[in-house]
């Protein structure tokens, strides 16, 4: 008996020492997803000719507006557009050869070099939700977005260890003076995760701000020689292009810093209604934003963006998750590769008003998109709810855990002799099983992708627990990475020197709310 009893203690111990490994918060971080699994090409050769041909025909007939920015439209023409007031009408073939200076790939560096991320055709990174001026958690509801809701999300990405990218607007601090907050957003990123982030585009002058923050961190030098800023700048779909984001452009392509150029498309409102229409907008638009970065600078790194969703007909809302939009997404991304530039588009997109099976099969269906349509660079891959106007806790946390599965889904086939598994076929044999067999108990850690948020007990232990939804579950692990939280460790000097710039520039202007 007591033989027995100190082996059942001994199951115990090893018990709870398994459950304490696999609950003991480890801060990881995994590396950019290299693209190793053929991209879905549902667009024959054919039909990317005829939307090639119409998006040129398109700029050379209708054209592209440029308001209130003399500067571009001089660029243009002197390339060789024909300006008419501020419509820019540009000729076959010349927007599709400045897009020959773009860089195929490039490297945006982080302030931990490890985290540093590459953005090329060959690869796939992940970045959170951007722009909501609301946040939504489980205990409070819907409401505003505070400072403190921003810092918090960019902890939770610092401690997600499948996401890549720190972002940039993860959500809007409306606590804060529109003309200072994004001093607080960019500092943020900076003193609370080391993972690369995003420049201010609501006004060239807090471009400038963030660049200035920026060569502070990793030094002039090395700023003016290297990738350090990734920014979105939205057309304003159909055709028109203003100076506000511009001018950011402007900025930030003259730093060689990277750009996302994306038409912000909803389909029906700001495009035509047919998939083969949106998409021949959509690269026209592109051809014509990323031809301008060309013309501000040879050789600024570039992305190609598509945010498209269909709306609903009956209430003019957007609408995500679509079989319309994923066919976009699909085309897009073929487009993309035949230019040989990196690739932004999907997220985990939604229109749900709460993180339930609606918001679950919408993501979803834009998540595999994304992975399978070829998408580089991810933006909006967790947090997102309500059709963009919200950034959720508990959405955040749990996105970021698919992304680890979306990690798994693009990994080769592995064909080594271990993925045979031969030995284990032969040792089991007809009729066993193969929970004891030796090449299990060498590849049950790492076999299965494994969820820090789903419940998989049994029903009894469920309901003993609690019963708890993945809801709780979620709001639960919030308050758990947050109470973890650790930040990396910032240079005292650099934060010093930091906060007298952040203090500087607001002090030489009275708070605004534009």
């Amino acid at each position: 008996m007591a033989d027995s009893g100190t082996t059942r203690t001994r199951r115990r111990g090893g018990g709870v020492r398994m459950r304490a490994e696999r609950t003991a918060l480890k801060i990881e971080s995994a590396k950019y997803i290299a693209r190793k699994l053929p991209n879905l090409e549902i667009y024959s050769d054919e039909a990317l000719d005829l939307i090639e041909e119409n998006a040129e025909l398109l700029l050379e007939e209708i054209g592209v507006d440029f308001p209130d920015n003399p500067q571009a439209l001089e660029l243009w023409k002197q390339a060789g557009a024909d300006v008419q007031g501020v419509r820019v009408h540009i000729p076959k073939g010349l927007a599709r050869q400045l897009l020959k200076t773009v860089p195929r790939s490039f490297v945006q560096y982080a302030r931990n070099p490890a985290k540093s991320v590459e953005i090329s055709p060959n690869t796939l990174v992940f970045a959170p939700v951007y722009g909501p001026p609301f946040v939504r958690t489980q205990s409070e509801g819907r409401r505003y977005a505070t400072i403190d809701d921003f810092q918090k999300f960019v902890k939770l990405g610092y401690m997600s260890k499948w996401l890549h990218h720190s972002g940039g607007t993860v959500c809007e601090p409306t606590d804060l003076p529109v003309n200072k907050r994004h001093l607080d957003m960019v500092f943020t990123h900076i003193k609370y995760s080391d993972k690369p982030f995003m420049g201010s585009v609501t006004e060239p002058s807090r471009a400038e701000d963030t660049l200035e923050m920026t060569r502070i961190l990793f030094g002039k030098d090395f700023v003016e020689e290297n990738t350090v800023l990734t920014s979105l700048i939205n057309i304003n779909s159909p055709m028109t292009f203003d100076s506000v984001m511009m001018g950011a452009l402007e900025v930030y392509a003259r730093s060689n810093q990277a750009a996302i150029i994306s038409p912000f498309i909803v389909g029906g409102a700001m495009a035509p209604v047919s998939i083969v229409g949106t998409l021949t907008q959509v690269l026209a638009e592109v051809y014509a934003g990323i031809g301008y970065s060309q013309l501000i600078k040879k050789g600024a790194p570039a992305i190609f963006g598509a945010f498209v969703t269909s709306i609903d007909m009956n209430s003019g809302a957007p609408t995500f998750g679509t079989p319309e939009a994923s066919k976009i997404l699909y085309g897009a991304g073929q487009l993309a590769r035949r230019l040989n530039i990196p690739f932004r588009s999907g997220g985990g997109l939604c229109g749900s008003k709460l993180p339930d099976a609606q918001a679950a099969y919408e993501s979803g269906s834009t998540l595999q998109a994304s992975v399978f349509g070829g998408v580089n660079f991810m933006l909006h891959s967790c947090g997102w709810l309500e059709g963009g106007l919200v950034s959720s806790f508990e959405k955040f946390v749990m996105d970021a855990d698919q992304l680890g599965a979306l990690h798994n889904l693009a990994a080769p086939i592995d064909i080594s002799t271990n993925g045979q598994a031969l030995d284990a076929i032969r040792e089991v044999q007809p009729g066993g099983h193969y929970l004891g067999c030796q090449h299990t108990q060498n590849n049950f850690k790492t076999a299965f992708w494994k969820t820090d948020l789903f419940d998989y007990k049994p029903f009894e232990t469920w309901f003993e627990e609690g019963a708890k939804d993945t809801y709780t579950l979620a709001s639960e692990r919030v308050e758990f990475l947050l109470r973890e939280y650790q930040p990396p460790q910032l240079d005292q000097g650099v934060e010093e020197e930091l906060n007298a710039f952040m203090t500087k520039q607001k002090a030489s202007m009275p708070d605004s709310q534009i």
